[in-house]
């Protein structure tokens, strides 16, 4: 009987660990890893559970026109942070960190970015006038969202349009 409680509780522990979320160092280190491999960039997403904007843009991102032209260029990869408190699970430990770091602490989600493989930040996702871009819905937010993407990706002209209609789409 001793030895089941032991089994109970050691199981308990392995179930709770590995349902943790991974640290974001973590996460960003084998996307950085994977670009260089795959001669990509990273596009680091900071997302909640909650945000409606993050969602709308991970569809964007997914959709069957879009999904292979962002997959060709970058090695995507999303961490968890801001969650409510019934969801903080959720979150990536060290993830709101690694966000302040790369100053989106008071950018709202979602807060992206672009790196290359070395870790060096190429692009972010505030505006020229220092506002956060999030998932961009106005044609000026996705005209400065497909530049970005231009000169971190050598996207052509054609991919850069279909993003951009993506986007554009109003659901």
């Amino acid at each position: 009987m001793k030895y089941s409680k032991i089994i109970v509780v050691v199981a308990l522990f392995l179930f709770q660990f590995g349902m943790a979320q991974e640290k974001a160092n973590i996460v960003l280190n084998k996307a950085l890893v994977e670009a260089k491999t795959h001669n990509k960039n990273v596009l680091l997403m900071f997302h909640a559970s909650w945000c409606k904007w993050c969602k709308m843009m991970e569809k964007n991102m997914n959709l069957p026109e879009a999904k292979p032209i962002f997959d060709k260029k970058f090695v995507i990869a999303y961490i968890d942070v801001q969650e409510r408190p019934e969801k903080k699970s959720l979150e990536n430990p060290g993830g709101q960190e690694l966000m302040n770091k790369y100053k989106g602490e008071k950018a709202g989600l979602p807060f992206w970015l672009i790196l290359n493989s070395k870790g060096e930040v190429l692009a972010n996702s505030f505006d020229e006038k220092g506002e956060n871009l999030g998932s961009p819905s106005t044609p000026q937010e996705i005209t400065s969202f497909t530049e970005k993407l231009k000169k971190t990706s050598k996207l052509n002209k054609e991919e850069l349009q279909i993003i951009g209609n993506v986007f554009a789409k109003k659901d």
